[in-house]
Formats: structure tokens, sequence, C-alpha cells
């Protein structure tokens, strides 16, 4: 065998083996686990067999025994959901079509019998690309280039997954609270307009004093309908979300409350510190900067100059002449660019790289203002918290146990009572919609430290009348100036 017939052996022997390389899932499973472990806890996986299955759903069934809390609601979605499994499979494949294309085109065999008389040819052609296999180390870095991207589209996906069961755990949990409150409202107003009822038969109150007591009631009832409601729509998103069938749906249970607000709130200095280059959304911008580049020189000289290259024998027996004889060569196919010289296509790749460049500085330059954003609602949603927790919240206190007071003392009726006994309830229920709307920024700011901003607007009425309470500065960037919060009410 000559010297090029073997290089040109070597060469293909070794693309065979580096071809071999089997697309490593679990290895990207675990590097999401690395990126974002304080999303995935170690607990993200892909179930390929039964027993993977029936592990994960006894691990749901464990979960399930007890009121599901915010970081098993996320550990059940990422064993159990369909849509995570399903986000999984399809990272699997892209990485498989990523590693495809760092492999060389398979070899071409051709055959031909050709007989004239007495005389037969047996015709036989091994050819490869020539293009091909000078481009391969080029092919092979575009390849893993695209590995990388499709890692972290994987990652961010994942990350996506995980703020969603988040967010949708804290709005059910919330939703089930003010539906008890919810109830209370109810009830007072029932008996209002029970009471408001009967003083009206007895000739004590007059029809506009009972009207008012019964819109009250009307208003409760239609107030009740809506919570309860969306309960149910936030507890079946929170189903759909986890992937539950109907009987461990019916299993679900709930904490009977939002956790309580952290001490403190997360200081802007962590929050500016943890983004940057590590963010998922600036790497993916980089990664696919990088793919855009490496492919535009190699896209484009295939497309133009093809060069095939394939070793000949060919066997010539005369069956009249009993003789049998064979030749050996090189054949080579040349396309040439007469009538494409890849004018439009070098365009179009320099657009997609141009793009893929700008795409990136908007990414990093948007990235410190997503982050000042997300800290702000952040921040906001936890000085409204506070404010209606320590605030608001025990000044109704005051005011219905000195209103209870007065009704000893005979100074106001049993409605004055029974209003004011609303008005608790409906500041209690505002503390909770600030909760939730914390929980809710919480979750969405993590997202947007790694990289995966989550907007969450401010419910209209939630923050209603606490505007005006916020010191000067306090709503403006807390990486410039730190929000100190809601200023104490007069006397406190």
């Amino acid at each position: 065998m000559s010297g090029p017939i073997r290089c040109a052996f070597a060469v293909l022997a070794t693309a065979v083996l580096a071809g071999c390389a089997a697309v490593d899932i679990d290895g990207a499973v675990r590097d999401i686990d690395t990126r974002a472990g304080a999303f995935t806890d170690g607990a993200l996986r892909l179930d390929r067999t039964a027993a993977q299955r029936e592990r994960g759903a006894a691990l749901a069934d464990e979960l399930l025994a007890d009121p599901l809390s915010r970081d098993d609601a996320v550990r059940l979605a990422l064993t159990r959901s369909p849509a995570v499994q399903a986000l999984l499979a399809q990272g699997w494949a892209e990485l498989a079509a990523a590693r495809q294309l760092g492999r060389l085109p398979n070899p071409v065999f051709s055959f031909e019998r050709v007989r004239l008389g007495g005389e037969v040819e047996l015709g036989r052609l091994l050819s490869v690309g020539l293009v091909d296999l000078l481009l391969w180390p080029q092919r092979r870095a575009l390849s893993e280039g695209q590995v990388a991207q499709a890692r972290l589209q994987l990652a961010a996906g994942v990350v996506d997954q995980v703020t969603a069961v988040r967010q949708a755990w804290t709005r059910a949990v919330a939703a089930r609270q003010l539906l008890h409150y919810a109830r209370q409202v109810d009830r007072s107003a029932q008996a209002s307009a029970e009471l408001a009822r009967r003083m009206r038969q007895a000739g004590n109150f007059s029809r506009l004093q009972q009207a008012r007591q019964q819109v009250f009631h009307a208003d409760a009832v239609t107030r009740l309908a809506q919570a309860q409601h969306a309960d149910v729509a936030a507890r079946e998103t929170l189903v759909r979300i986890l992937g539950l069938d109907g009987a461990r749906a019916a299993r679900l249970t709930l904490p009977e409350r939002l956790p309580d607000l952290p001490p403190a709130p997360r200081a802007p200095e962590e929050v500016a510190a943890r983004g940057g280059d590590e963010r998922l959304d600036i790497q993916l911008a980089r990664a696919r900067l990088d793919v855009a580049g490496r492919a535009q020189g190699l896209n484009l000289l295939p497309s133009i100059v093809d060069v095939d290259v394939g070793i000949r024998r060919d066997t010539v027996a005369d069956e009249a002449a009993g003789t049998r004889g064979t030749r050996r060569g090189v054949e080579l196919d040349l396309r040439l660019p007469l009538f494409d010289t890849g004018g439009a296509l070098r365009e179009a790749l320099d657009a997609r790289s141009l793009a893929a460049a700008r795409r990136y500085d908007a990414t990093v330059l948007g990235a410190a203002s997503q982050l000042r954003e997300g800290y702000s609602a952040y921040r906001t949603a936890y000085d409204v918290a506070r404010h209606e927790r320590d605030e608001v919240v025990p000044l109704r206190q005051v005011i219905a146990d000195e209103n209870l007071l007065r009704y000893n003392g005979m100074f106001i009726g049993v409605f004055e009572l029974l209003a004011e006994a609303r008005e608790q309830v409906a500041g209690v229920t505002r503390a909770i919609e600030a909760q939730r709307q914390f929980w809710l920024a919480d979750a969405a700011l993590a997202a947007t430290v790694i990289g995966r901003p989550e907007p969450v607007a401010s419910p209209a009425g939630s923050f209603t009348g606490v505007t005006a309470a916020l010191p000067s500065g306090a709503a403006g960037s807390p990486f410039a100036a730190p929000a100190t919060g809601i200023a104490p009410a007069a006397g406190h």
C-alpha cells in the first residue's frame, strides 16, 4: 500500500475512533447541578429506565405524605415532572446533534460491472470528501462550541422550570390563606345582614340601614366566590407544573401559611457580586457568538468548492483470451464555482456574526440594569411586607381591641364592631398579599442573578397608600443608594 493511501486510511481511522464518543447526558446534568446548585440542589435527573421511574414514584409518594414545602415542590418537579423530563430529553437530542456536527461524513463505496462482448470489467471506488477531511479540526471545534451552547440552554431551561415551580407554590399557598380570611369576612357580613333584617322587622332599623348591611354581605359573597376560584386555579397550576396525576393531586397538601419574611433582606452588594460573566445569559450569548464566528468560514468553503478523492481498483477479464488484469488509480471530483461564488452566503454569514456580536453586547449591557430592577422589586416588596406586618396589622389589632372595650361600655353598637372586624381582616389580607409579592420577587431575583430574569408585576393594589411612606431615594436604584425601607409610623 502506497504512502498517501496509508496516510488517508490513518486519518479515516482517527476520525472513526473520535466519532465513537457517546453523548454524556449524565455529565450535562451534573454540570447543571454545578452551575445552578441553588436551584436544583442535586435533585435533577433524567429517568430512562423502569427502575429509575419507580424510584421517582416512591420519592413522590414520600414527599406528598406531608405538607409540601417550596423546596420539596422543586425536588418533586425535578424528579417527576414530565415537562422537566421532556426538557432534559430535548437537551439530550440537541447535544447529540451538536456532537454529530463534529463527525466526518461516511466514505462512499461505488461498484460497477460492465460487459462488452467477451470482456467483463469490474470497477470499485472508495471516495471521501477532501474538503471535509481538511476542515475536520474546525468542525470538531465548532461541534464543541455547539455542545457548550446546548448545555447552557439546558441549564437555562431548568432554571426557568424551577422558578415557575417556586412562584406557583407561592401563589397556591397564598391563595389558600386568602380564602380562609375571605370566609371570615363572609361570615361577619352574613351576621350583620341577618341582624339588620331582624332589627328592621322589629322597627329599630330603617330600610337604608338594612340595605347597607345587605350590600356588604352581597359584596362579601362575591369576593368569597372569587377567592374560591383563585384557590382552585392556583392549586391546579401547581399540580400541572409538578406533573401530578389525579391520585397524587388529591393527596397534595400545602402549608397553612407562607414562610415568614427573612430577618433581613439580601444586601445589594451580594446581588451585584453574583452577577457579571457567570450569568447564564451572558455565557449563552458568548457561546452563540463563538459558534457564529467558527461557522462563518466553515460553512462558506464547502458550499463553493467540493472535492471528493477516491481510490479506484478496476479488474478487466477477457474470457476469450483467458486473461485477467487489474488497474489501480486515484479519482478526483471537483465542483467548479462558476455560477455561485458564494457572495450571498458570505453576506448572510457576516450578518449572522454581526447579529450575534450585537446580541452579546446587548446582553452584557442589560445585565446590570436587570439586576438593579430585580433588586428594586425585591427590596420594595420586602419593605412593604415588613411594613404591613410590623405597622399596619398591629395598629389594626389595637383599634379592634379598643373598639371591643367601647362596645362593652355600650359606646358603640354591634354593627360598628362587626365593621371593624371586617377592616381588621382586610388588613391581614393586604399583609398576606404583600408577603406573597415578596416571595414572588425573591424567586424572580434569584433567577435574575443567575441570568434568567423573570419579571414580577406588582399587583395594582398591593402598594396602594404605601408609596407615600417611602423615604426619599428608596424607590431608586438600590445599587447606587440602598433602600432604607419604609419609615415607621408616628409614635412607633
